[in-house]
């Protein structure tokens, strides 16, 4: 048995073991099982059921952790994209005063021109064309927003009204909680401890357990929610696509996801190594399973699904085959009916992890052409762009509309790929589209 795993997720050429993926499977899942508590909240604040939605949750993550695994044969995670979540509740719902039930029929739709876009080959043709430099400084940008999103959850960064951002309390538990996990992951990781990550975040879970900065499961096992109330919605809704308005939030879902899922696979493929000449291997068979789960989650009710940033955790210890998402899979599928003890993975928890890897992916920052200033002019606001809009795809957008800016102005226009061009066009008009709404 284990020889026919090994030899159909190839782990000899991948440089990997059973062992070492099962790990990182298990560090990839306890990095992201948060989405379970967080969706259901999110999208629960337009009326969605909460049940419905923490089960449609762990399904489609399952199933397309499961599709990307088998197919891709890639360590990348799929699930319900946090940023795209809150953008269908408190933009698309809230905003535009649009039923979750219309917007989810939206979100399917954009999944079927997603599907299409992938079985024609443009989604890999655009990854392709855009430049090394930028592929670095979306890796590297991607490793800025783990990294914010790490000191955030974690309470060491929080909101100030003079300075938007500032320190957080030294005087509350669950900071130092963070702080706990953070120097006891760096000082494993500097003394290059295996699994450096998961051993700080199970120490730091039960370190918080022993305090009771972290409450105790109140049991164990949970039978999973009814799908009932958003499962198969978005096809009964979809004669409400009929106006304008509704084009333009179906064309909005399809950008957003577009670029914020290309951004990420990207600068996980970076991180792992993927890249050769520019190229992802195997791109198109990725971009197929996350497109596919898109189309899932919209038929079981939840908002956008797409590549996971939190899979740089299990990358980062080494899960280099499709192998490890398939134990991912398998473990969403189980904490669906587990949930209370998923409950001492808080965000204290899994901040410090967020942080390391944040560190780790920001290494590919050294491989931009900083003497290039017009290389570098469009690879800094990239990175820069990312963390601080709180967004993959806004931070593409900026970058992505300054590179042929810089190359003009250079005289290098013949440098720059058609596909760009048309890129920076299409991101203008993405921009002024979500500023309007």
């Amino acid at each position: 048995m284990k020889s026919m795993i090994a030899k159909y997720f190839r782990f000899r050429e991948l440089g990997t073991d059973l062992k070492t993926e099962t790990l990182a499977g298990f560090t990839t899942f306890a990095a992201m099982a948060y989405i379970l508590f967080v969706n259901p909240n999110v999208l629960g604040v337009v009326g969605m059921n909460k049940g419905a939605v923490f089960t449609a949750t762990a399904l489609s993550s399952a199933i397309g952790c499961f599709i990307m695994g088998l197919i891709a044969n890639y360590p990348i995670a799929l699930s319900t994209s946090l940023g795209l979540n809150a953008f269908f509740s408190y933009s698309v719902c809230i905003g535009m005063h649009i039923p979750w039930q219309t917007a989810l029929a939206g979100v399917f739709v954009a999944s079927i021109i997603f599907v299409i876009l992938t079985a024609f080959k443009i989604r890999e043709l655009i990854i392709n064309a855009i430049p090394a430099d930028l592929k670095n400084a979306i890796g590297g940008g991607i490793g800025l927003f783990i990294a914010f999103i790490g000191f955030q959850n974690g309470g060491l960064i929080v909101a100030n009204k003079s300075n938007l951002v500032g320190l957080g309390s030294l005087h509350v538990g669950t900071t130092w909680l963070t702080i706990f996990g953070l120097v006891l992951t760096i000082i494993l990781f500097t003394m290059r401890v295996p699994a450096a990550i998961l051993i700080g975040m199970c120490t730091t879970a039960i370190f918080g357990m022993a305090t009771k900065l972290i409450p105790l499961p109140t049991k164990i096992v949970s039978g999973m929610p009814s799908l009932k109330p958003t499962f198969l919605v978005a096809l009964k809704n979809l004669d409400k696509i009929n106006s304008l308005q509704m084009l333009v939030v179906v064309l909005t879902f399809l950008l957003v996801t577009f670029f914020d899922t290309a951004g990420t696979l990207v600068g996980l493929c970076e991180q792992a190594g993927f890249i050769k000449n520019n190229h992802i291997p195997r791109i198109g068979k990725t971009l197929v399973a996350d497109s596919s789960d898109m189309v899932i989650g919209s038929l079981l009710g939840t908002s956008p699904t797409g590549a996971f940033i939190e899979s740089s955790t299990g990358i980062s210890i080494g899960g280099r085959s499709g192998f490890t998402v398939i134990v991912t899979g398998l473990l969403f599928l189980i904490g669906g009916f587990f949930s209370p003890l998923l409950s001492v993975i808080t965000n204290q928890v899994t901040a410090p992890a967020l942080i390391i890897v944040g560190i780790l992916m920001a290494q590919s920052l050294t491989k931009i052409d900083w003497k290039d200033f017009a290389i570098a002019t469009p690879a800094f606001l990239t990175m820069i762009g990312i963390p601080l809009t709180y967004s993959v795809s806004d931070g593409i957008a900026i970058g992505f509309i300054m590179y042929p800016i810089t190359m003009i102005a250079t005289k290098r226009a013949k440098e720059v790929n058609g596909i760009m061009y048309a890129l920076a066009i299409i991101f203008l008009f993405f921009l002024w589209i979500l500023n309007e709404n």
